[in-house]
Order: structure tokens, then C-alpha cells, then sequence
């Protein structure tokens, strides 16, 4: 099978053979590469695998997943085709490396986010949960996707408070609307723009622990 992605993965130090591991697949932001995700995830080098994901069109010196017509408006095309790949590659991926496909979860950042928060809508179940930072839900997905019942998912959302490129108020409404699809949201802000601040990540390593909070110890 095509994987669709140039991918990294980095697996668990001292891995064991015979052992399935919970995974981390990353998406990063427009204009970026899958090189810039790994320091985000560094906390679960020990227990997880992670994979991460470099967008397939190129723009500028960087990447991207899918084009758009002005910021926050995504060609549709363009996107549902991004989609429609990153899920099999998920399939893949789950199929090539010891991954427990019980314990699959994505983390994106600004366009990563906005795929992670759409995956994860319309996979549901099939995902233990997503880490999205800065990010929004496109008003197409909501309204002509088909989504997945998600009241088990576990989300943990976060937004910059003086983000210039997705204002602040973006990240309470995207809060909201998981919140009517979830009972395992976490949402938190941050005194940032567009970025990941050491906090941010000191969080949500501490949310992921705790969703798991047996398993990664085996």
C-alpha cells in the first residue's frame, strides 16, 4: 500500500518484541515539516510510538496538507482529499508497527489541529484522543461530513489568547462544540499568539499521562 506521507517514527526506547504500544501521530502546521513535531512529544519517547506526518504539497520552504482560498477557508477538494488520506494512513501505519489500535492518538498544531479536531470527529471511537493547539473545526465538517459518535474520546484543546491568526474567541467556540460531542474535553488558554508554549505542552503531557495512566507504565 501507497502510505500517501514522507513519515518519521520514532519507537519506544528499549522496545519489547511481542508488545503492542500506544502511538502519537503528529501534523504539524502550514508552511512547516514533520522535523518540527518531535520536540512536542518528546515526554513519551519511552512508552510510545510516534509517528509524524509531513504534509504532501509543498509551500515554500515547508509543507502543508491542504490548500486554501484565505485563511480559515479551505478548498474543499484540496482538504477532503487530506482527510480521506490521513485515514488510511493511520490504517497503515497501524498495520506495519506494534501499535494497540485501542490506544491511538493524534496531535496537531494550527492546520494539524484543525485535521486532528476533523479526524477525530469523523473516526470517533476508532481514536483514544486528540491534542489540538490553536486550532478550529471547519463549519463544512460540522455540517456536510458524516460524524462519528465521540461521547468516550478524550480532546484536549487549547488556544492562544492574543492568537492573531485564529482570534481567541475561535478557540471558546471550537470548546463548545466538542463539548456537545464529548464528555472527555479538556480546554485551556494561554497567554501566547499562534505558538506552543512550554506550558502548553507541560499540560497536556500531564492530561495524556493521565488518560493512560497504567498502560504506559507496563
Amino acid at each position: 500500500m501507497n502510505p500517501h506521507y514522507v513519515y518519521d517514527v520514532e519507537l519506544p526506547r528499549n522496545i519489547k518484541p511481542d508488545r503492542q504500544y500506544p502511538v502519537i501521530f503528529t501534523l504539524h502546521g502550514k508552511g512547516s515539516n514533520e522535523k518540527n513535531m518531535s520536540g512536542l512529544t518528546a515526554p513519551f519517547a519511552e512508552d510510545f510510538i510516534r509517528i509524524h506526518i509531513r504534509g504532501d504539497l509543498t509551500l515554500g520552504a515547508g509543507y502543508q496538507y491542504y490548500e486554501l482560498k484565505s485563511l480559515g477557508n479551505p478548498v474543499r477538494e484540496s482538504f477532503d482529499r487530506s482527510v480521506q488520506q490521513l485515514q488510511e494512513f493511520i490504517r497503515y501505519a497501524s498495520g506495519k508497527y506494534p501499535i494497540d489500535v485501542n490506544r491511538r492518538y493524534l496531535l496537531g498544531f494550527s492546520q494539524g489541529a484543525i485535521l486532528s479536531m476533523t479526524l477525530a470527529l469523523l473516526m470517533g471511537e476508532q481514536l483514544k484522543g486528540i491534542v489540538a493547539l490553536n486550532g478550529y473545526v471547519p463549519e463544512f465538517v460540522k455540517s456536510e461530513y458524516i460524524l462519528a459518535p465521540g461521547e468516550q474520546v478524550s480532546v484536549f484543546l487549547s488556544h492562544g489568547e492574543f492568537d492573531h491568526v485564529f482570534p481567541v474567541r475561535i478557540g471558546h467556540e471550537t470548546a463548545d462544540y466538542f463539548r456537545s460531542w464529548t464528555k472527555e474535553l479538556t480546554f485551556r488558554l494561554y497567554p501566547t499568539d499562534h505558538t506552543v508554549s512550554v506550558k502548553n505542552v507541560q499540560d497536556y503531557v500531564k492530561w495524556l499521562q493521565a488518560d493512560l495512566p497504567i498502560q504506559t507504565k507496563e
